[in-house]
């Protein structure tokens, strides 16, 4: 049981690391169309990827 909490708290920090690293880059701007909202979400999810300079805005 311990171990599953843990997993879900590492998870829960993992996706707020994303959503200020993303929210920093400027990926939660007109979020009015499909596109950047998948952007968005892939940097979310792969925020260390853009802390190393990958562009993740899809066009």
């Amino acid at each position: 049981m311990r171990s599953d909490s843990t997993s879900s708290i590492v998870s829960i920090v993992y996706l707020v690391i994303g959503l200020i690293v993303a929210s920093g880059h400027g990926f939660f701007t007109n979020l009015n169309q499909v596109m950047p909202i998948v952007s968005a979400v892939l940097a979310v999810l792969l925020w260390p990827l853009v802390l190393l300079g990958v562009d993740l805005h899809l066009k």
